[in-house]
């Protein structure tokens, strides 16, 4: 099986080193990763207009690793273009992310932007994440579950499947504190008071190995004032049983069947229906 790996935290984060390992007991890896921290670009991509730093990375293992200084999506489409002949891997696998990309989250994650584009171009397409944001979080417990999770959607993958990816959600809880795995449907919710004042160590706190601090705190130009974007989660599915993000903070494992086709059937068949 030839797998290809891209995450949105950087080369340089425990948590695709960790994804690397596991997947390295499917078959032959192949890593394509951003050069800095690229969280939250969804489907973003790196357009024409800089340019674009690909560097192997020989010391890196397992598998054959290299970065792009580029969005995570962009990344994914450097390696299905450079690095299978045929533009088709077995598997694309993004993570493992620092951070939840349960709930409305999803919507915005560079780690799912880069499943996507492997589901975009035909791919199996998978992304993992942890709900810690710490670069020092511990994956041990991921690296355990993840391999006969995604044994299992390898085996059950149905033929007829389109723009299909899984969002695999792990909660942040030791071993003993896990319930399980349970297929959840994503879940509700906003954020408040996302715009903050810069706060550079404080960030770093928060930011997984490979932020680019340097870049992210640039001088100001006259008059100007620094926010950084951060926010408080409000939940709104009011601990529905049946959501990713609720069913992570109960201490389950959870399995999101997401799709890049956006259509909304129920609305479409509502409206040739008046």
């Amino acid at each position: 099986m030839r797998i290809l790996i891209s995450n949105d935290d950087g080369y340089k984060a425990a948590g695709i080193h960790a994804l690397a390992r596991v997947m390295a007991g499917f078959g032959e890896v192949t890593v394509v990763a951003p050069k800095y921290h690229q969280s939250a670009m969804s489907m973003a991509v790196s357009l024409g207009m800089k340019k674009l730093a690909y560097k192997e990375l020989p010391e890196e293992g397992p598998g054959r690793w290299a970065y792009l200084d580029a969005t995570p999506a962009s990344c994914v489409k450097f390696g299905l273009e450079f690095c299978y002949e045929d533009r088709n891997p077995d598997l694309v696998v993004c993570g493992i992310n620092h951070g939840s990309n349960a709930a409305t989250a999803a919507n915005y994650s560079a780690t799912l932007g880069a499943t996507e584009e492997g589901a975009l171009n035909g791919c199996k397409a998978i992304g993992v994440s942890l709900c810690n944001f710490r670069p020092d979080a511990d994956f041990s417990v991921v690296e355990k579950y993840l391999a006969p999770i995604v044994r299992f959607l390898l085996e059950n993958w149905p033929e007829d499947s389109y723009g299909l990816m899984y969002n695999v959600n792990f909660p942040d809880v030791p071993e003993s504190a896990l319930k399980g795995v349970r297929f959840a449907r994503q879940g509700r919710g906003h954020w408040v008071k996302e715009f903050q004042a810069w706060d550079g160590e404080r960030l770093m706190r928060y930011a997984s190995t490979g932020f680019d601090l340097a870049a992210a705190d640039a001088p100001l130009e006259a008059g100007e004032s620094a926010y950084m974007m951060i926010g408080d989660f409000i939940d709104d599915d009011g601990g529905s049983p049946d959501a990713d993000h609720c069913l992570n903070e109960a201490g389950w494992i959870t399995i999101t069947p997401n799709n890049i086709d956006r259509t909304d059937y129920a609305e479409l068949d509502r409206l040739r229906a008046l």
